[in-house]
């Protein structure tokens, strides 16, 4: 029996673990926190929102604790904004499956508790690097996947893969109780998207939160020094809410009443920071010159905008694993470690990058033409049209960056996809949804909401947010 260590109780470190132990390995899992200390002393470190591709994992180890209980979001509701107050065009798509997006305090406390069950072993102690390299002594694999923090610096960024030297964004991130599971309109239970054009986004993502259950996480992405960026003196949940109360009202008048009831879900439910996104060599040297590989945020670091983040560590976790049992016996040595997330990120890792990239990016032409192209989406589930088969296939790309990325980074290869799907030549298409933008446009030039496409008045949102 190989014994292999893993640093770090997070989403991708217990999942490997899990799968490992499954697969009949000696595991270990350090953790720097108790499973209690998870539930009822720490932050969550992200929103953790999983499309059915990385859920899948999950249900295959059978660690899909939450399924029945929390919210199912079902697709995205997008209103994009080129200045504040102007609500350009809107999107609203469907998923083929939903996603969910579980409390990480109450998951990792969950999954700890059945890992140790289940047969795994773990430590309690912060790891430093001296102590990771007594670690790696003793076994034959040790995985860091402890996020992004000091242990990082033993893997050196990829230049080659990484696009960015600075973060893009600065964040916050609040969990709340209070506004509905929905929105007037929309006929299903959406990730609410609110884009304004070179200020930043705000997203509500439904969530189940450890004490409150079904709710709500919140995420303001400011680009620096612009007027979303408003947060940089808050110290408390209680101010980051405020402050976004204030600019929901100011900037996102639309969502305020629905907004206007929100109270912190928990004392220790929020977050406020700064990610750079980054590409990371699978390769770490210690002193020694033991090596480690690391996993999921320490190995590849990504803006929460695309929701990639988690659904990034299951599908790493699931090649990792796959690698390693079919390395055998054989040493896992730093050629191993190369080919492996190689593996991860020809097929997952790269579309997943590129596609962040370009959200971070601003509306290229390609996601601009398929924007207008799909002008008319309304999300319901009987909608056949060809404007809402666009939209469902843009919304789909975040459970598999694979699909959609390559076309999206093409404008050529965008409109050979609009023919593709609507039957009729690009321009038209265009033109189509241009007219409904434009007149949109024209009413609020007037002084009128702009009319953008809503479900009919007979539909409502179920608990299941099916259409009903």
């Amino acid at each position: 029996m190989r014994k292999i260590a893993i640093v770090g109780s997070g989403q991708a470190g217990l999942l490997a673990a899990h799968a490992l132990v499954k697969a009949g390995y000696d595991v270990t899992l350090y953790s720097d926190r108790t499973p209690e200390q998870w539930l009822k002393e720490s932050k969550p470190t992200g929103t953790a929102a999983r499309f059915d591709k990385a859920l899948e994992f999950e249900r295959e180890l059978g660690l899909a604790f939450w399924e029945d209980a929390a919210p199912p979001g079902q697709g995205v509701q997008l209103t994009a904004c080129p200045a504040p107050g102007n609500r350009l065009l809107t999107l609203a798509g469907r998923l083929e499956r939903p996603f969910m997006a579980i409390d990480l305090r109450l998951q990792s406390h969950r999954w700890m508790l059945e890992l140790e069950r289940r047969g795994g072993k773990i430590a309690i102690e912060p790891v430093t690097v001296p102590r990771l390299d007594a670690i790696a002594a003793g076994n034959d694999l040790t995985i860091v996947a402890a996020g992004r923090g000091d242990l990082c610096s033993l893997f050196e960024r990829d230049p080659a893969r990484s696009v960015h030297t600075e973060a893009q964004r600065n964040l916050v991130m609040i969990c709340v109780t209070g506004p509905k599971l929905g929105f007037d309109g929309v006929p299903l239970i959406p990730v609410k998207f609110n884009l304004f054009g070179g200020l930043g986004e705000a997203f509500w993502v439904p969530y189940h939160h450890k004490d409150v259950g079904p709710s709500w996480n919140c995420i303001v992405e400011a680009i620096p020094g612009g007027p979303m960026d408003r947060f940089q003196g808050a110290t408390s949940g209680e101010e980051i809410l405020a402050i976004t109360k204030e600019l929901v009202k100011e900037l996102i008048p639309w969502d305020h009443e629905w907004f206007r009831t929100a109270e912190l879900s928990d004392k220790h439910g929020w977050q406020k920071g700064r990610v750079v996104p980054a590409v990371r060599k699978p390769v770490g040297r210690l002193p020694s010159g033991r090596i480690v590989t690391p996993l999921g945020d320490t190995a590849m670091s990504l803006d929460p905008i695309g929701g990639q983040g988690a659904n990034s560590g299951n599908k790493m976790a699931r090649n990792l694993v796959e690698c390693i049992v079919q390395q055998g016996d054989r040493p896992f040595d730093a050629d191993w470690m190369t080919r492996t997330f190689d593996r991860f990120y020809a097929r997952h890792g790269g579309p997943t990058d590129r596609f962040n990239n370009l959200l971070l990016s601003g509306a290229s032409a390609g996601i601009f033409h398929l924007l207008f192209a799909q002008y008319g989406s309304d999300g319901r589930a009987d909608n056949a049209s060809r404007q809402q088969a666009l939209a469902n296939a843009f919304v789909n790309n975040f459970n598999d960056p694979g699909q959609l990325t390559p076309v999206l980074e093409d404008v050529g290869r965008v409109r050979a996809f609009i023919r593709q799907t609507t039957g009729k030549p690009w321009p038209l298409a265009l033109a189509a949804g241009g007219v409904g933008v434009g007149l949109a446009q024209v009413r609020q030039r007037l002084g009128f909401p702009p009319g953008h496409p809503r479900a009919p008045a007979h539909t409502r949102t179920g608990n299941d947010g099916a259409l009903a």
